[in-house]
């Protein structure tokens, strides 16, 4: 896929981008890092300790997540400036755009992304 081909699919990951990063802005309070934002929102000596240790665990899990998306999405765009977009990184083969209009950050083809997915659990 050339460059004229990749451009519509910069803005939504731009958008992408941008609500990620406002996401992990509130989830980690702000401007605080994280450890803070936790100490602060965990500090509460009333809360049931499984309850407060439940509420990291999700509250760390969810960080993870968005971190691990918005990963996503810069590479996205780091492929559309190289031009290499819509190219599966495993075995070159072109994406289909389905697959891009339902997730642009995909950086394999279904058949790769299925391969990959399988060897995750099975390690």
């Amino acid at each position: 896929m050339d460059t004229t081909q990749a451009a519509p699919f910069r803005q939504p990951l731009l958008a992408q981008k941008t609500a990620l990063l406002a996401q992990l802005a509130e989830q980690r309070g702000g401007v605080i890092g994280r450890a803070e934002a936790a100490a602060d929102h965990f500090g509460q000596p009333e809360d049931p300790r499984a309850q407060l240790a439940a509420e990291r665990e999700l509250e760390f899990a969810l960080d993870e997540r968005e971190t691990t998306h918005l990963a996503a999405v810069e590479a996205a765009l780091a492929r559309i400036d190289a031009g290499t977009y819509g190219e599966c990184t495993d075995c070159g083969t072109d994406i289909t755009a389905a697959r891009l209009q339902a997730t642009p950050e995909a950086p394999r083809c279904v058949h790769c992304q299925e391969k990959a997915e399988q060897h995750r659990r099975a390690a």
